[in-house]
């Protein structure tokens, strides 16, 4: 159970890094490392934190990994960490601030990817034969 716990923390941390990111990369200016200065810093100062807290949450859900991958086997964590392509669209289409379109097919597809992890899952694991 708690290979799942770790696995969860991993998968929706990596989930809100992608929108962090999304959302701040949407506010920030087109810009070269010429104008990176002190008042660029400051006239962009939340969208620069917000794509510095993606950043950070993805370090932190592979710290999360790792503790995942020592418990669970491989093929099934794998496959959870599958669930964030599904999250990350069910996210982008939800939430009003990314304005992205649903399209049926789109959420079908995140519906198999949930789906698919739902039949890996279902099964228990098989214990390795001595």
């Amino acid at each position: 159970m708690k290979g799942y716990l770790w696995s969860g923390c991993s998968l929706l941390l990596v989930s809100a890094a992608q929108l962090l990111m999304k959302w701040g990369m949407i506010h920030l200016p087109l810009f070269s490392l010429a104008d990176l200065n002190l008042a660029f810093v400051v006239n962009n100062i939340t969208a620069i934190l917000v794509v510095g807290a993606g950043i950070a949450g993805y370090g932190i859900s592979m710290l999360c990994w790792f503790f995942a991958l020592r418990i669970l086997p491989l093929n099934r964590a794998y496959a959870l960490l599958s669930l964030s392509y599904a999250l990350v669209y069910l996210g982008a289409v939800c939430l009003p601030w990314f304005n992205e379109p649903t399209y049926w097919l789109k959420t079908l597809g995140a519906i198999s990817i949930m789906l698919g992890v739902w039949l890996i899952h279902s099964k228990p694991a098989a214990t390795p034969a001595n």
